[in-house]
């Protein structure tokens, strides 16, 4: 029996056990939960990763190669790095900005980053971790983004980057901050972990910064198990991107080429012996980040599932806040800035003042009915235990930040959400309204 007859054998299994174990089953209200986000996939993720066990090419090769290709396509950037998170991939970015190949512009430890309060701990972490200040800055209570005005209030003579995830797949307002970032010489990263497929003014966000990150958890656009991406135009900081993630090695060769500088027995590195194997030549202090083959694998199929995944979440977006409309009295309901095209992580709704019920009662009956709920990330992050001692700086008072962090939820929309499920959703927080609601 020849290989090609055995792998046509396997396939049809994983597809027969594919569709007994993980077949969609059929949506009971208040006994079926629904998960504020999820990975969705059918049998041809759980053949490509298997073909690649089977290859047993483990580490990055010719799978990582393509699922990269797809993503600086996708966005429309020259270079693309996958890495094995998306909260590496934020290391990755702002390590990247301390890299010689920057020469005078590289940045340094006490160099001072702006950023926003209200969000995920991987787009702070880096900054503190490389030794730099974070600057807080409020947001915008329905864009849940920078507020402009806040962000120029903050910079200052030791400013030199700006790093800003489009909160829930939002984007921010990309024409003020990098004109900002401009006039001021300012590196722009681009956090888009929530935000593959949006776009601003018609183009990818990610495309705009002088890095973007991409998180490819199961909760995410598309899925990889585990697994990010850097992506850059500028030719040092992929350069630097990849050597960070590679152990800090200065060789660029793929894992199938040998010698792609020319000059692999005949540079001169440091104080290294002249013709030094440049393949053991390592001109950054680096990680071990690398993704697997396996999770390209699985990269590789989701990207052709991308184009239904950014419509269906644009559609459950809109089913809810048609839905929500209604209770405008109760709720902020989530703003989309012009020239913005949206591909939402999830459904934010923020409770209004002088109402007489918590966001802990209405998201505790939410869960007792089987919809979950989660809070905006962090909130506040200053008041987490991990950032009391932390150096940094605010601008303001950050009201928008503290409001947020005590009225403010999500809900899911991801497209394993059927309409029949947002139906529900909507039952269920006027069910809620009616029960509980009276003004002060």
């Amino acid at each position: 029996m020849n290989d090609k007859i055995l792998i046509y054998k396997i396939n049809k299994l994983v597809k027969k056990y594919y569709l007994l174990k993980h077949s969609k089953k059929k949506f009971i209200p208040g006994k079926t939960p629904i998960h504020y986000a999820g990975r969705v996939f059918n049998e041809k993720e759980i053949i490509s990763i298997i073909k690649s066990a089977l290859d047993f090419w483990l580490t990055t090769g010719p799978l990582t190669y393509k699922f990269e290709k797809l993503l600086r396509n996708f966005i429309g950037s020259k270079y693309a790095v996958f890495v094995n998170s998306g909260s590496s991939a934020n290391l990755l970015a702002v390590s990247s900005l301390m890299s010689p190949l920057l020469g005078d512009r590289k940045l340094k430890a006490g160099d001072e980053v702006i950023t926003v309060a209200t969000g995920f701990p991987t787009t702070l972490n880096p900054i503190i971790q490389c030794g730099m200040i974070p600057v807080f800055v409020d947001i915008d209570l329905k864009t849940y983004n920078i507020n402009i005005k806040s962000l120029k209030k903050a910079i200052s003579s030791k400013t030199k980057a700006i790093f800003l995830a489009h909160t829930l797949g939002n984007p921010f307002d990309l024409k003020q901050i990098i004109k900002i970032a401009k006039k001021h010489n300012l590196f722009l990263i681009e956090d888009c972990c929530d935000a593959l497929g949006s776009k601003y003014n018609g183009k990818m966000v990610g495309s705009f910064g002088d890095i973007s990150t991409f998180s490819f958890y199961p909760a995410h656009h598309i899925t990889c198990g585990e697994g990010g991406a850097c992506v850059t135009n500028d030719y040092n900081l992929w350069r630097a991107i990849s050597s960070l993630r590679d152990w800090g090695r200065d060789c660029f060769c793929q894992a199938s080429e040998s010698n792609k500088c020319g000059k692999r027995f005949s540079g001169v590195y440091g104080s290294l012996p002249y013709g030094y194997d440049h393949k053991y030549v390592y001109s950054h202090i680096g990680y071990n980040l690398k993704p697997t083959e396996m999770q390209a694998a699985i990269g590789i199929e989701q990207f052709k599932k991308l184009p239904f995944f950014c419509q269906r979440r644009k559609k459950n977006f809109e089913l809810l806040f048609e839905g929500l409309k209604k209770w405008k009295d109760f709720f902020i309901l989530p703003k989309i800035i012009p020239n913005c095209e949206p591909v939402w992580f999830a459904f934010p709704i923020t409770l209004k003042e002088n109402i007489n019920f918590s966001r802990t009662e209405l998201t505790r009956y939410l869960n007792k009915n089987l919809i979950e709920t989660r809070n905006l990330f962090a909130g506040n992050i200053i008041r987490q235990p991990a950032y009391q001692k932390i150096k940094y700086r605010k601008v303001g008072d950050l009201k928008n930040t503290d409001y947020v962090m005590n009225n403010t939820f999500f809900i899911g929309l991801y497209p394993g959400i059927t309409k029949e499920m947002i139906n529900y959703m909507l039952e269920k927080i006027e069910e809620f309204i009616k029960q509980h609601a009276k003004f002060k």
